[in-house]
């Protein structure tokens, strides 16, 4: 009687004692939400954190710390973490963390991966020799490049044999601190995939071309033969009428990217007359490869050449980056005498 007394007892201590936990545990949880709730004033200017790979939450909370933020202890901020199911989520990256912000705030932000972007634009016009120089420049980036040549740049790229000039589309790429130059060509190789397979598959009648490659290797001699956007379609189709009539296409800038480091800013007669595989004075059709990067709007006008009888075009020399063109010799002739000779 006396064993069942007390173990009625036992069980109204146990029994208050769970009461006394719940209270003791919802107490601190109210606490850890009011501290999930209540911003934190960080500087104006914003404080930079940085998660490593393999940084455990004990890590990132001790960076956090380090930043400036001294808001709760670190027991509210991992249980707040383990509530809401963040702690081994958070991203790695560099995070600008500005005020105010919540602690929750702060810690969606770190487990949605809400990184600094950095950009870098690959310029339109530029070859592969000065899109590496411009790569290697960039501090943010990790740097392989390199260590590479070029056929092994286009090897790590799944690209064996294949050149590497013009592969690249010329816009502004977003990425991460510490991504790889070489993560950075890949994602301009693939927008360039994309814009020539739409221009090749959407592609004006009768184009004597033979392949997308042929396609990029006329838009990259239309994007050094003009900056204006208004021209590209006609300076297109200059190159377009020569080639179904079997005229040599004679543009300088394939001569100068044949001469390499050998041009010293001026072409002369015996340039013209020197032969290399992109001398397109002494060699019929398209040089073997692209020249440089062409832009979307050199690659439309490729594909979309204005169709007419103009054969030759010289620039007016005035500034303005605009040509005359002209549908014979003599017409031509009297062009660059007016325009080119006389200035």
């Amino acid at each position: 009687m006396a064993l069942a007394k007390g173990f009625v007892k036992l069980k109204r201590w146990i029994a208050v004692l769970l009461v006394l936990a719940a209270v003791v545990a919802g107490g601190f949880m109210g606490i850890v939400q009011q501290f999930a709730s209540h911003p934190m004033q960080l500087p104006a200017d914003g404080t930079t954190v940085i998660i490593e790979p393999g940084d455990h939450f004990g890590t990132v909370l001790a960076k956090l710390r380090a930043a400036g933020i001294d808001q709760g202890n670190d027991l509210q901020w991992k249980v707040l973490a383990t509530t809401m199911r963040v702690a081994s989520r958070l991203q790695a990256g560099e995070y600008l963390l500005s005020g105010p912000i919540t602690p929750r705030d702060l810690l969606l932000k770190l487990a949605r991966g809400d990184v600094v972007r950095y950009r870098f634009t690959i310029i339109e016009g530029r070859n592969f020799r000065e899109l590496r120089a411009a790569l290697a420049k960039d501090s943010d980036l990790r740097h392989d490049l390199p260590q590479l040549g070029d056929a092994e740049v286009m090897a790590a790229l799944s690209r064996d044999g294949q050149s590497p000039e013009g592969r690249f589309l010329p816009e502004t790429y977003q990425y991460r601190r510490g991504i790889s130059d070489i993560e950075i060509l890949r994602m301009a190789m693939q927008a360039m995939d994309a814009v020539l397979a739409k221009s090749w598959e959407s592609r004006a009648p009768d184009l004597p071309l033979a392949s997308p490659e042929e396609l990029l290797t006329l838009a990259s001699i239309v994007e050094k033969e003009t900056g204006n956007a208004e021209e590209r379609p006609q300076i297109a189709g200059v190159f377009v009428h020569r080639l179904k009539l079997g005229m040599r296409l004679q543009t300088d800038p394939t001569v100068i990217y044949g001469m390499g480091s050998a041009y010293a800013g001026n072409i002369r007669k015996q340039d013209l007359e020197t032969d290399t595989p992109y001398n397109t004075y002494t060699r019929a059709g398209l040089p073997p490869t692209p020249i440089t990067m062409p832009g979307s709007a050199a690659i439309a006008a490729a594909a979309h050449p204005a169709l007419g009888s103009a054969l030759y075009f010289v620039a007016r020399g005035d500034g303005s980056g605009r040509h005359v063109f002209a549908a014979s010799y003599a017409e031509h002739s009297a062009n660059i005498n007016k325009y080119q000779l006389k200035r």
